[in-house]
């Protein structure tokens, strides 16, 4: 690895972002990873985007069903998000055990999550060794009552704190 590429690595783990894992539907056919390349777009066509690597099976998944949930993970959720990043030994069926639901496009939407999006594939760019997937949101949702956000912030799993508690 160059330096560049590991300082730019460090760099990166630097800022904080929020956790979700990003569903698909293909078929009959259910995955998912968690990821932390996610952002709002636009209002007007109310847009996302994601980034997923192109060795990961569900780059191929994504790209061929045309449609992905992305569901933002509550910080509570850590352990979700450790099993959809293939983290926990031996789960070889990220969804087994678990109840989802779905909106329009079939990807599986998680119970309990911060909020949701579902969407279809608006557009696909290449950037490097990812995909930028432009999704339009075809459906949301938020889950009440708010919880604290799981956060990712220099390679480790966080918390944050909601506005109004003490210390924030």
């Amino acid at each position: 690895m160059s330096d560049l590429t590991s300082t730019f690595k460090e760099a990166m783990s630097r800022f904080a972002t929020g956790v979700t894992i990003v569903t698909t539907k293909d078929g009959e056919t259910v995955h998912g990873l968690t990821a932390s390349a996610f952002c709002s777009l636009s209002l007007e066509p109310p847009l996302v985007l994601v980034c997923v690597a192109r060795t990961i099976r569900s780059h191929d998944m994504i790209a061929r069903a045309g449609n992905f949930a992305v569901n933002i993970l509550n910080a509570t959720q850590r352990p979700l998000g450790e099993r959809f990043a293939g983290l926990i030994p031996d789960v070889e069926d990220r969804f087994e055990g678990l109840t989802y639901t779905s909106a329009v496009t079939g990807a599986p939407i998680l119970p309990d999550v911060l909020a949701w999006v579902d969407c279809r594939v608006w557009a696909a760019y290449d950037g490097g060794d990812h995909t930028i997937f432009v999704g339009e949101v075809l459906a949301a949702g938020v889950n009440d009552p708010l919880q604290a956000p799981l956060l990712y912030f220099h390679r480790h799993w966080a918390e944050l704190g909601l506005p109004g508690e003490e210390g924030n």
